[in-house]
């Protein structure tokens, strides 16, 4: 997941999981401020369940609140933001797993239905009640268990009862129970997006507030007034951050022996090397030099065996 920070707080979280029964539990309380993006893999889906989360929070531009369960499933990139002391409990899963138990409860439907159960909130039904205790035990099991080696499974934690009451959670939910965006919002989301795609496609070089502009398709006034209601921040301090978290990302996954700190800095528009270590170690609480180190090295990939024929030969 790729993250860009959007306040001043340092980045901070606790986060704990299990694997259990073909699944990954995982319970996480964030005490910053972030905007995040994420692929899942072709074959799995995300489920999971807001416990708390400030005013501002969104996905996709729709506001988030405390007490919503979620569906992600494996299509495109997902956009969120999320505000600090925001916590949330999730379940990855394949994807079959979820379609064997829809087919099962909706036997003569054919497809999931994504709209259905991407966001709701859990309210007064009785499935919504239920799904919303089970996500409460893995909070509390997943929390009870930190820090503990070889640590009991989450004891009341059943995986397969889970997926049923989150998908007879999501069916059964009335349409005042599904958050919509409204049109203003998706318009600054837009916004925010193209914005962004502009960002990231020239991150190499200086960008200008003209070309963002431009890019958007609106004016500067509008262009502000998108991030300020989106990220509460402005366009060109989200750049700034952009840069300097997409430079931590590359300098974690680097190899020391193939990359410099120089390089990895440069390639993001970030030329002044000296003010570049300053703001990151203000951000980060380390030099990017201790980041690139303490990455693991790349391993080189084994040869085929046609190859060390040749080379023996």
């Amino acid at each position: 997941m790729e993250i860009v920070l959007v306040g001043a707080r340092k980045p901070s979280a606790a986060v704990d999981s299990y694997v259990l029964n073909e699944a990954v539990l995982c319970s996480a309380e964030v005490d910053f401020p972030f905007r995040g993006r994420f692929v899942l893999p072709p074959d799995w889906c995300l489920l999971g369940y807001i416990h708390h989360t400030e005013e501002g929070s969104w996905c996709h531009g729709t506001p988030l609140q405390p007490g919503m369960a979620f569906t992600v499933l494996p299509e495109g990139i997902s956009e969120f933001l999320l505000r600090a002391g925001s916590v949330v409990s999730v379940m990855l899963v394949p994807l079959d797993r979820l379609q064997r138990k829809y087919a099962q409860l909706q036997p003569l439907q054919a497809e999931l239905p994504a709209r259905l159960l991407s966001l709701f909130s859990l309210c007064a039904t009785r499935q919504a009640q239920e799904l919303r205790s089970r996500y409460e035990r893995i909070r509390e099991d997943l929390g009870a268990a930190h820090g503990v080696a070889d640590r009991p499974a989450p004891a009341m934690v059943d995986v397969d009862a889970l997926l049923e009451s989150h998908l007879a959670a999501g069916l059964g939910a009335p349409a005042e129970d599904r958050p919509q965006c409204s049109r203003g919002r998706r318009a600054h989301y837009l916004i925010v997006q193209r914005a962004e795609q502009f960002m990231r496609a020239n991150m190499r070089h200086d960008i200008y507030l003209t070309e963002m502009c431009n890019a958007a398709g609106v004016s500067e006034r509008a262009l502000r007034y998108a991030f300020d209601d989106l990220l509460g921040i402005s366009p060109n301090r989200y750049l700034s951050m952009l840069r300097l978290c997409t430079a931590c990302r590359s300098l974690s996954l680097s190899d020391a022996s193939r990359r410099s700190v120089k390089s990895v800095a440069l390639s993001c528009g970030l030329w002044d090397l000296s003010r570049f270590a300053d703001h990151y170690r203000r951000v980060f609480g380390e030099s990017p030099r201790d980041t690139l180190m303490r990455a693991p090295p790349i391993e080189p990939a084994e040869p085929p065996p046609l190859a060390r024929v040749s080379e023996r030969g």
